[in-house]
């Protein structure tokens, strides 16, 4: 996924993708991995190494839209001060497309607030159709990792459709009639998403498969565990 990001900035020939390194390593081992980075030609020029001490603390002031740790208490913590935070689930490598940069969320606590899923979660099914019909031309307010996927959304910008390298996926457990809120949203906030799936509370895995996604983002961690497999 690093190299299709980097990747980005090859394509238009100017750097508008940057990847930092944040780790909890001293000096003298970020040293080694620095010569790793360059070895492998990657383009990563920033680096904080913490020296045990939690790294989220610098993304802020990186400037980081997006921040990635196998450690859930440093993705917990960059949730809170405002930053989009995912816990790294690693699983098998797979061989997936080399020219496409595919990501896909989840919809509800994830792109979008958690306003409805408590609803779901308190009332059961019924109610939350119930709420988001009466609601359905009200947007949803914006949840963790909007912020994330409208940079995504201007990075598509740059290219022609046919030509761009990014393709986002929306697959939320919502099925008609509760999918006409999320496209309205969608459109109030100007964001083209390439692939909409309201699969009505069916599996993700197997559609996360067939879309070949590098990177899938959902607050259950449960599904992502299924994910990896």
């Amino acid at each position: 996924m690093v190299n299709k990001l980097l990747g980005i900035n090859k394509k238009l020939n100017k750097k508008v993708v940057e990847v930092i390194l944040l780790s909890r390593n001293t000096s003298d081992i970020g040293l080694r991995i620095f010569n790793s980075i360059e070895h492998h030609g990657l383009e990563i020029k920033k680096a904080a190494f913490t020296g045990g001490n939690s790294p989220h603390t610098y993304a802020k002031s990186f400037g980081a839209h997006l921040f990635l740790s196998s450690e859930f208490s440093d993705c917990k913590s960059a949730l809170k001060n405002g930053i989009a935070a995912a816990r790294i689930i690693p699983g098998p490598k797979r061989k997936l497309d080399t020219n496409l940069l595919r990501v896909a969320f989840d919809g509800d606590a994830v792109i979008f607030s958690d306003e409805s899923q408590s609803i779901f979660d308190k009332k059961g099914l019924k109610a939350f159709e119930m709420n988001e019909v009466s609601l359905a031309k009200k947007s949803l307010h914006g949840g963790p990792f909007k912020e994330f996927l409208f940079q995504l959304h201007k990075l598509q910008n740059y290219f022609f459709f046919e030509e761009c390298p990014i393709r986002i996926a929306l697959m939320t457990a919502r099925h008609a009639p509760s999918h006409e809120r999320v496209i309205r949203t969608l459109r109030d906030w100007n964001i083209r998403i390439d692939k909409c799936l309201f699969l009505g509370g069916q599996n993700k895995v197997d559609f996360l498969k067939d879309y070949q996604a590098d990177i899938f983002f959902d607050d259950q961690k449960e599904i992502c565990d299924l994910a990896t497999d």
